[in-house]
């Protein structure tokens, strides 16, 4: 008996599914490593998805 296949997650579609970069500061420390900074996506919270439910808007006049 075949088994259902999961559903594959939903890309975030603010960040196409890179949720982490690393950002860097523009120069180098005392050691001569790149300082960066690492930035998440505000909209899916660095998780790279969306939730699949919608959410319905409340009615229109």
């Amino acid at each position: 008996m075949a088994h259902p296949t999961p559903r594959p997650a939903r890309i975030c579609p603010a960040c196409d599914g890179f949720p982490s970069v690393a950002v860097t500061l523009g120069g180098r420390d005392h050691r001569g490593h790149l300082r960066t900074i690492t930035a998440h996506c505000p909209a899916c919270q660095g998780t790279g998805t969306a939730p699949t439910h919608r959410t319905r808007e409340g009615a229109r006049a």
